[in-house]
């Protein structure tokens, strides 16, 4: 159970942050019962890595309740792009422009010769 709690990384894509939060919550609740909450919500937030660890730190100031650092996580995520992974946009526009221009060819005339 400690390893399930150790690798549970926050991923923007799969996760929904009040689901996760109180996940990871109940988690460390569950294997460190005497922890005062303002620690559990530290450990936490390291857990949500590089930038939006350190935009949720920005945010909340210590001592935090658990509903204040779920509202910040919840608003740095749908208002910036910080936790988002970069994907690459398939590059449809360019086939859709040359056929465009293919069908906008004008068309030659076929040649025919008039002395025969």
């Amino acid at each position: 159970m400690e390893n399930a709690s150790e690798s549970a990384i926050f991923n923007k894509e799969k996760d929904k942050p009040l689901i996760w939060f109180h996940k990871q919550k109940d988690i460390l609740s569950a294997l460190h019962p005497d922890i005062p909450d303002s620690m559990i919500n530290r450990k936490i937030s390291r857990k949500c890595g590089g930038e939006l660890e350190h935009a949720i730190k920005c945010r909340c100031v210590e001592p935090c309740s658990t509903e204040d650092y779920i509202n910040a996580m919840e608003d740095i995520i749908t208002r910036t792009r910080i936790g988002k992974t970069w994907t690459r946009v398939p590059m449809e526009s360019k086939m859709v422009s040359k056929t465009f221009r293919e069908d906008k060819r004008p068309e030659i005339p076929v040649l025919k010769c008039n002395k025969c």
